[in-house]
């Protein structure tokens, strides 16, 4: 198979400048996250850039799989923008507007979403779906986070 290189830079792209702008709204998000009673387990705050950069160049990846996978799915593709639309706007709910429940919540839909994008990729590309197991297990540990700071706050 042959690269792509601009469908695939253009995947990649897409969901870190997603991140990156949800970023930049949500600029002092460390400062509140050190602020508020954290559970076990939760990590420091700089590992959160680092894991979203990895996390995002794995989506991109995959959804350049899917793309260039001759079997392309509209469907699939619909369902990974609105995740991203979902998983751009968590930060702001969470950090900015400090709403833990209804961030929660949010959250709960959002990994639905990326269940369902992950078997739909899968579906058209095994290495698709597999690479974002990965985004559905750390969004699964941010649930773990978010409801016990709910729950502690």
């Amino acid at each position: 198979m042959k690269i792509e290189w601009k469908k695939l830079i253009s995947c990649i792209a897409i969901p870190l400048i997603v991140g990156g702008v949800s970023a930049l709204l949500t600029r002092g998000s460390m400062e509140t996250f050190a602020s508020v009673n954290k559970p076990p387990l939760s990590p420091p705050g700089w590992l959160f850039p680092i894991v979203w950069t990895i996390l995002y160049i794995l989506m991109g990846v995959a959804s350049y799989l899917v793309l260039t996978s001759g079997k392309m799915n509209r469907t699939a593709l619909t369902v990974y923008g609105i995740q991203l639309a979902f998983n751009f706007l968590w930060p702001i709910l969470f950090f900015n507007l400090e709403l833990y429940l209804l961030s929660f919540i949010w959250l709960v839909i959002l990994w639905l979403l990326i269940l369902i994008t992950t078997v739909l990729f899968y579906i058209i590309s095994k290495p698709a779906g597999y690479l974002m197991i990965p985004y559905l297990l750390w969004v699964t540990f941010a649930g773990y986070l978010n409801l016990a700071i709910y729950l502690l706050n």
